[in-house]
């Protein structure tokens, strides 16, 4: 049975619960072993949604998308390309994606997002499910005209780092099939991603395995499955949405 699992601010207080339509129903304990559940029930409009997980880490993709590949003319990895999204640059939904002080091209990338409930070591592609509590959705900010301004250097951290570049959430989806999700972005009212995860080069299970292999993944880590086509830029006074039947809607603005 799929559930929702949601971070929240009530009274001063950091909770955690499941949603279910505008209700939350609040648990206590640890979200990933054994949630207790309590007889609290909670309306959404009575509490600030947080992000639905703390990561130690955010690990996003490159080139993990069939359609983008063939679009940028890209060869097929031998492994998982990817880096860390720093601490600094997550943020919850509803909150503003800050504008940086450049006039840069500022990009939006629409991902899914792998969220680890156990901690995962050199995990078998076999078992790397049992060791996945669910998917949140996340956008991807980027600022594009810095990776190669160097070109002695690729500056993917820097890129990807900036001050409230990792929105994510609301929730996190437990019980799916990642295979049969689908990541609309809206930018503004308008489509402008639409696009199956199953076009994906490596699955859930490889990344898992093969990236707990380098390093060890924690409860709350979040793995971003990369983007594909449709990627574009925003413009200040956006509003950016990224929606996922199945998990839910992650609404930004950008100013």
């Amino acid at each position: 049975m799929s559930q929702h699992w949601i971070r929240f601010s009530h009274a001063g207080n950091t909770q955690f619960g499941t949603l279910e339509g505008d209700s939350i129903q609040v648990y206590t304990g640890d979200m990933y072993a054994n949630p207790v559940k309590t007889s609290t029930v909670l309306n959404l409009n009575d509490v600030k949604v947080l992000m639905p997980t703390e990561p130690t880490k955010i690990i996003a993709m490159w080139n993990n998308f069939h359609a983008l590949a063939k679009k940028l003319n890209l060869a097929d990895p031998a492994e998982p390309l990817y880096l860390i999204k720093s601490p600094n640059s997550y943020l919850n939904p509803g909150e503003t994606i800050e504008k940086p002080p450049t006039d840069e091209k500022i990009v939006f990338e629409g991902e899914l997002g792998i969220v680890i409930g156990k901690t995962a070591k050199r995990v078998s592609e076999a078992d790397a499910l049992d060791y996945v509590f669910g998917y949140t959705v996340a956008n991807d900010v980027t600022v594009a005209d810095i990776l190669n301004r160097d070109a002695s250097f690729a500056q993917w951290v820097r890129a990807k780092g900036l001050d409230t570049f990792c929105p994510f959430g609301p929730v996190v989806a437990t019980g799916i099939d990642p295979t049969t999700l689908v990541v609309k972005t809206i930018l503004n009212g308008d489509i402008r991603q639409d696009y199956p995860i199953s076009d994906m080069r490596f699955s859930v299970q490889q990344l898992v395995s093969l990236i707990s292999a380098d390093m060890t993944l924690n409860p709350g880590d979040i793995i971003l499955c990369g983007t594909s086509v449709g990627v574009g830029s925003m413009k200040p006074n956006s509003v950016i949405e990224i929606e996922i039947a199945g998990i839910g809607k992650l609404t930004n603005d950008f100013k």
